[in-house]
């Protein structure tokens, strides 16, 4: 099970590379990301699946540049 904590880094890093726009956790426990800054907010269930979210854009990335290669 992922950490409120372990949730709440992933979430910082993912904005601060601007691979998410926004990533608040509402009090409901639930997160709420934005891709975009003009874009629709999603609410995720809990903080296993921002540390989900933040896999999946890892492994586009990494997927991404061994094509570039």
């Amino acid at each position: 099970m992922h950490t409120t904590i372990e949730a709440g880094a992933w979430a910082d890093v993912l904005v601060r590379r601007r691979l998410l726009h926004a990533a608040i956790l509402a009090p409901s426990g639930q997160w709420l990301v934005q891709p975009e800054a003009d874009g629709p907010v999603h609410a995720l269930a809990g903080s296993a699946d921002i540390v989900e979210l933040a896999a999946t854009i890892r492994h586009r990335i990494r997927s991404t540049r061994a094509r570039t290669r």
